[in-house]
């Protein structure tokens, strides 16, 4: 079943698919809707709840992070060295003088930090001897508490403790441990005790809305409010509470409750919000947002019609062009218009029909310029046949007088004849890519021969390639150019001995070549101009770019040929190739 319904789904069009999917979305979410709304009765208070935990956790979080920051508050006064300092000299001055300059000193100190806290009401600091110094609002506290004060600092051991001494009244208490640079003695030095405005805090973290009452209590006793909207009593019965929320019916109207306890201080967050009011505005807004689900409902199923029309169309013309294209009929594609799709447009399916009509430009662009590259290929493969017969001439021209320079004992112009003839056949015969080292130095020995009759004992040529590389596979045409190079400008222009010399290794699956000659050698300059193909090796000889560039379409970039000159001394072209051993190879 599953199967089959797939494979139907599978089969329909992109216009019918996105109908269907925006539907099953729509219709799935208003499905859910109806069932949550059903449900909607039966879990209202646990989602009253799960919404005013959230925001009770929310303000107690935030409460709770201003009271860590009192606590900071309390750590940083403790620790300040200049408290420490004159809670130390206090202690052991007897001079009456000096004590009052000493409590007058730590009195600055406190309005400093009192001062800058927006939440502190005041601060003081009680002594050994038990004289107060305050800082903020100047209300005092009884002798009795004071007491409670200290043992309950000594108590913690100098960690912070909070007293909750009847409605908004919360105190921050600690004691001063001494410590004197990196010694630690922990002696008591006196105690701080910290008023906090615990009614500021919570009108800056908790956004109460009209009517709803925010309850902080400390078991029996209450933090917050100062003043309840409530009498004790049933405060008192809802923190006795088994259930952590509930609706409650006051004489002042209908509550709903709850209630989540802190980890961190262990107070009671209470909070009570007027049912009513509340009940009415939801159902409201139930009511609303049916009707608003409804209407988006209408208003998909028509721009999802819209939206996949306006893709569909566009696919629809460019598979009729697709279709004219598998016909051949390349003539026509040209009067077919986007339809749907403007000129300009960016979308996908825009973008997909232009680059089709670029890509059909192009294909009649390369018909035509193969059509025109054919032309000249049977015009070329013309002028080839023609051209065979000079080759052939000048060939059998070049046996005639070899077999006229043998009848008559002339042997170098028959060595020198049959030189010329192997050279221009290896020239002009260009078949293949690579040869074997050895047949590219014949091409060289035959060059050489021939320049050896013009040059005699000035010219000294020699080779010094191990029998095991001359199979290894280089392009043809690589070292006669070399030598003629060398020949031309390293010879010629002197009159001395000319000493030129190829040489060849391998390492691992790299061959080295280098083609030497002890000429003149060359500037920096010449050899720049000779690097970019601007100075040739003759005049219509083959330039060492064009070697160069041959080598790299070869056999990559990281393969080439590189020149080193020392005028006077050495002129070298290093030749680095892959070591490759076989046959000829064909282009």
């Amino acid at each position: 079943m599953f199967t089959r319904i797939k494979s139907a789904y599978n089969n329909l069009g992109i216009h019918r698919k996105m109908l269907l999917l925006i539907s099953v979305l729509l219709l799935g979410s208003f499905a859910f809707y109806a069932l949550v709304l059903s449900n909607l009765y039966e879990t209202y208070d646990s989602q009253m709840y799960e919404k005013t935990s959230e925001l009770l956790n929310m303000s107690s979080v935030g409460i709770e992070n201003q009271l860590k920051d009192m606590e900071h508050l309390s750590f940083k006064v403790v620790t300040d060295e200049q408290l420490q300092r004159y809670l130390t000299e206090l202690e052991q001055t007897n001079s009456v003088y000096q004590k009052n300059v000493l409590r007058k000193k730590l009195t600055n100190r406190l309005i400093a930090f009192a001062g800058s806290e927006p939440f502190v009401y005041s601060m003081m600091v009680i002594d050994k001897e038990g004289e107060v110094m305050s800082a903020g609002n100047r209300e005092g506290i009884p002798a009795e508490l004071r007491t409670d004060l200290t043992t309950l600092a000594d108590q913690n051991n100098g960690a912070n403790a909070w007293y909750v001494g009847g409605k908004s009244s919360l105190l921050a208490v600690r004691q001063f441990k001494a410590f004197t640079g990196s010694t630690f003695t922990l002696k008591n030095l006196g105690t701080v005790i910290i008023r906090i405005r615990i009614d500021r805090i919570v009108d800056k973290q908790v956004h109460q809305s009209a009517g709803s009452t925010l309850v902080i209590a400390d078991h029996q006793e209450i933090v917050y409010p100062e003043k309840l909207s409530f009498s004790e009593t049933e405060i008192n019965q809802e923190l006795s509470r088994n259930q952590p929320y509930g609706v409650v019916n006051l004489p002042e109207g209908g509550y709903f409750s709850a209630r989540i306890q802190s980890p961190y201080t262990g107070w009671t967050y209470l909070h009570m919000t007027p049912f009513d009011p509340m009940f009415e505005r939801i159902t409201w807004m139930k009511r609303l947002v049916t009707i608003i689900f409804i209407a988006i409902f209408l208003l998909g199923l028509a721009f999802g019609t819209r939206l996949s029309r306006s893709i569909t169309r566009p696919m629809e013309r460019l598979l009729q062009k697709m279709r004219t294209v598998e016909t051949g009929n390349l003539d026509r594609l040209e009067e077919l218009t986007l339809g749907p799709v403007p000129e300009g447009s960016q979308t996908e399916v825009g973008l997909l029909h232009r680059t089709f009509n670029r890509m059909l430009r192009r294909i009649s662009e390369l018909i035509d310029e193969n059509y025109a590259k054919q032309l000249i290929i049977r015009e070329t493969e013309l002028k080839a046949l023609q051209a065979q017969i000079n080759p052939h001439f000048l060939y059998n021209t070049l046996e005639s007088i070899n077999w006229m320079a043998k009848v008559n004992k002339q042997s170098k112009i028959s060595e020198m004849v049959e030189a010329l003839g192997f050279l221009l056949r290896s020239s002009v015969n260009m078949s293949e890519k690579l040869i074997p080292l050895g047949r590219e130095l014949d091409i060289v020995y035959s060059y050489v021969t021939i320049q050896q009759m013009r040059f005699e004992e000035r010219l000294h040529f020699e080779v010094d390639i191990p029998d095991d590389l001359k199979d290894a596979l280089i392009p043809k045409l690589t070292l006669q150019p070399l030598i003629e190079n060398a020949i031309h400008y390293a010879l010629e222009p002197s009159v001395n001995v000319c000493h030129i010399r190829i040489v060849a290794r391998h390492e691992e699956d790299v061959l080295y070549i280098s083609v030497e000659d002890d000429g003149p050698g060359m500037t920096a300059e010449f050899l720049e101009r000779l690097h970019s193909g601007q100075v040739q090796t003759r005049g219509e000889g083959i330039g060492l770019s064009n070697i160069i560039e041959r080598i790299r379409l070869t056999f990559g970039s990281e393969y080439g040929m590189e020149i080193e000159s020392l005028p006077g001394v050495i002129t070298a072209f290093h030749i680095r190739i892959p070591y490759e051993r076989g046959e000829a190879q064909d282009v």
